[in-house]
């Protein structure tokens, strides 16, 4: 800062003595660029040597002299992380003299400078949970770790299963990037979470609206970055350990990290991740919901190598979770079924327990990834990614088989197996004409899914190609994007009808486009527009399921004559930030044709193994359209209110009326206190806030077999901070209770609120020690 400020003394003074002379009249302009990616190099520091005299590059890399006196000048230019450079010059008149300046290797005491690539459009909103706010929620599943983001919620089954829902779409709407590669699992179920341990991650992105064309179709909704750090190929052993307790279940979380360089060859970097999760039986202000216990384990490991332009890296991850069904969900005739939704009290009660029982589910995903990348000497870039997933889950009945000797076996009445493989490669241009910047890339991904069990969906192979260009374009304060994909897609199902092998094919393609602009229009406002097309192929589930689906407790029906999904959506944002204040208030319009969705039934269904809520895949044209507003600001010193309200919409154009299974509108509001100091202990903080959730009252008459609940309001309390223990250790502390009156509700979003309240009060201590930074 003493010598920022000292630069600018010295440049206003140097102006000022040669404006006195009217002779002085040469002025000397250029740009500094990146000598090995020709970027411009914003604030470099450009000196007249001996003349006091100096100014800073701008956002397009330009400086400029001006009142300068002819005669010899000596010019340096300098910024950390690059090599200084002088030029002599013998001035006459005006001159122009451009810089390219030589990265160098410097280390700065104490300081460590990163920087983070990524792929997501630049025109459209990205949300980022990392650091405190992401240890906040170390311990729970993804979709609740995200709930904290404006316009993210989650779909709940029951108080152990959620997936992230973005502006009202989930699923296959909703492409998760689990560490740059695509996640595949059986993510059309309601209750089938991603298959994602988020300790994996130190980065949680959404990326919101359609994002078709730089990451394929299914893209409609929005993408969920899940980032690991980069690996540490200069630094000692470090790691981190992760302890997370939960009044409610008892559960327990232990996780843990150690990484490192290989001491004697250069460039390799490792790591080694685990973590192991337990909970038992979920209270709701009430009543224990029976058989919500969980159990987790998980593990990933990850290499590395990096040298001058070349970098290669090999990740293997293991998840391997067994979740328990509340047992109250499966129940046994309609008279029965009709009761528990009328009286709003489950048949089923009990007290605590770990065990886990029927019905419930296994799941465990395997993935395998490797991705080698080349930098070349004039600025392009070339990246390859091979990945292959295999996903095993078995769905186990309340019941078991009436045969003896089958049901000692205890089989899943439900097993599916998803092997996937992608293969993606991405050229990332040099820069043209200094100002344009893009990429094109190709993606395949070929699966097969094989389910054996009582008939659900039927065996299916797939593949899907896909190629894009994404250009952008930056001039003065204003950045543009463009972009275009053609993707193709082939089909082929297996089924058995009545004994007989009954095989079907599809084709499906299309095109996706997106157009963006970004302005800064000062240093405290900016704003942002994109325009995207994405499409959507109904899937195997929306096409043939009939049965029972056991963990959704519901009866699903297909339709085989589902066409593709295709969308046009419109996203904007302003951002004002200052000192004191931030608000960032985004809309969007989201118009999709031939939208698939699950339709209640008027009359629950009986079958042989219950009687369940019936529900079809049947399509109508939907328009989504939103707000989100985001704002914090300091009132006084270290005391800051932070709101986000999420607004929602969305229409039934066909039938003038509204979709079930909506988000509710809801504003969350958080007081937050930051100690100057407190001995020994750093960023120490406590907070308290109030969740309003409105009641979903747009909702077609008799569209449900119970009503929207009630509105409710949640209060919530948390308190944290740190304490180094030596020079390179620290421990970091968070004490939180959710629910903190212990309230009864139902969410319109759990599939279970047909059964139970919601999960009650919620206490939970977190640990974090980390050693070796």
């Amino acid at each position: 800062m003493i010598k920022i400020v000292f630069v600018f003394f010295l440049s206003i003074l140097g102006s000022f003595t040669y404006a006195q002379n009217p002779s002085c009249a040469c002025f000397i302009k250029g740009v500094v660029r990146d000598q090995h990616s020709g970027l411009p190099i914003v604030g470099a520091t450009v000196l007249i040597v001996g003349q006091n005299n100096g100014v800073f590059t701008d956002q397009q890399g330009k400086y400029q002299f001006n009142n300068l006196c002819p005669g010899a000048h000596e010019i340096e230019c300098r910024i950390v992380g690059y090599n200084p450079f002088r030029q002599k010059l013998d001035l006459t008149a005006g001159h122009e003299e451009n810089f390219t300046l030589q990265e160098s290797e410097v280390h700065l005491k104490d300081v460590e400078i990163t920087a983070h690539r990524t792929d997501a459009p630049s025109s459209q909103p990205l949300t980022t949970l990392s650091g405190t706010e992401l240890f906040q929620t170390r311990g729970e599943n993804l979709a609740e770790s995200l709930k904290s983001l404006t316009g993210v919620t989650a779909l709940q089954t029951g108080s152990s299963i959620s997936k992230p829902v973005i502006h009202g779409m989930h699923s296959n709407r909703v492409l998760i990037m689990n560490n740059g590669v695509r996640q595949e699992g059986q993510q059309w179920g309601s209750e089938h979470a991603p298959e994602i341990d988020p300790f994996v991650a130190t980065r949680l992105s959404v990326v919101k609206g359609a994002a078709g064309v730089r990451y394929g179709s299914d893209a409609i909704g929005g993408v969920i970055l899940v980032e690991p750090e980069e690996l540490p190929f200069d630094k000692t052993l470090s790691g981190e350990v992760n302890l997370v307790g939960f009044s409610n279940g008892r559960q327990g979380v232990a996780s843990g990290t150690l990484q490192g360089r290989v001491k004697g060859f250069t460039g390799f970097g490792w790591r080694a991740q685990g973590t192991i999760k337990r909970g038992g039986n979920i209270r709701t202000p009430n009543y224990f919901l029976d058989n919500t216990g969980l159990s987790e384990k998980n593990f990933s490991l990850s290499a590395g190598y990096r040298h001058k332009g070349f970098g290669l890296d090999i990740f293997y991850s293991r998840f391997d979770t067994q979740i328990g069904i509340f047992s109250g969900s499966h129940i046994g005739s309609v008279t029965d079924l009709l009761a528990v939704i009328k009286n709003g009290e489950p048949l089923v009660k009990s007290g605590f327990s770990y065990n886990i029982g029927r019905p419930n589910q296994n799941v465990t995903h395997n993935l395998i990834k490797a991705e080698a990348h080349y930098h070349f000497d004039d600025g392009n870039r070339i990246q390859w990614t091979i990945a292959q997933q295999l996903n095993d889950r078995n769905e186990f009945d309340l019941h078991r088989p009436r045969n003896d000797s089958i049901a000692t076996l205890n089989h899943p009445e439900l097993t599916f197996k998803l092997n996937t493989l992608t293969n993606d490669v991405v050229w990332d241009h040099k820069p043209i004409a200094q100002k344009i910047t893009g990429q094109v890339g190709i993606s395949s991904l070929y699966q097969y899914n094989l389910m054996s069990g009582r008939p659900l969906i039927p065996n299916f192979n797939q593949f899907n190609i896909g190629i894009f260009w994404i250009e952008r374009y930056i001039k003065n304060n204003w950045e543009f994007e463009a972009g275009a994909r053609y993707d193709y897609r082939t089909l082929s199902t297996h089924r058995i009808v009545n004994r007989v092998k009954v095989s079907n094919d599809f084709t499906f393609s299309n095109f996706s486009g997106t157009f963006g602009a970004t302005k800064n229009i000062s240093r405290q406002l900016s704003a942002r527009l994109n325009v995207g097309t994405a499409w959507r192929a109904p899937n195997v589930s929306e096409l043939f399921s009939d049965g029972v689906h056991h963990g959704a407790a519901a009866f699903e029906k297909g339709d085989s004559t589902l066409l593709q999904e295709k969308a046009i959506n419109t996203v904007g944002s302003i951002k004002y930030s200052s000192e004191k204040l931030t608000i960032e208030l985004g809309g969007y319009y989201n118009y999709i044709a031939d939208y698939i969705y699950l339709k209640p039934q008027p009359e629950p269904i009986l079958t042989i193994r219950g009687a369940f809520p019936y529900f079809k895949y049947t399509q109508t044209d939907a328009i989504f359209k939103g707000i989100d507003l985001s704002v914090g600001w300091e009132i006084i010193k270290n005391f800051t209110l932070t709101s986000k309200l999420s607004y929602l919409r969305v229409y039934d154009k066909r039938n003038d009326g509204y979709l079930v299974m909506i988000p509710p509108n809801r504003l969350d509001n958080q007081f937050k206190y930051e100690f100057p100091s407190f001995g020994k202990w750093q960023k120490v903080s406590v907070s308290a806030g109030n969740l309003l959730v409105a009641r979903q009252k747009r909702v077609p008459a008799n569209s449900d077999f119970s009503p929207p609940p009630p509105a409710y309001s949640l209060w919530n309390i948390q308190a944290g901070g740190s304490i180094p223990i030596s020079k390179k250790n620290e421990l970091e502390i968070n004490v939180s209770v959710q629910n903190l009156f212990n309230t009864a509700y139902r969410d319109y979003l759990n599939r279970f609120r047909y059964y139970s309240d919601d999960m009650g009060r919620q206490a939970s201590l977190r640990l974090k020690w980390k050693f070796g930074v």
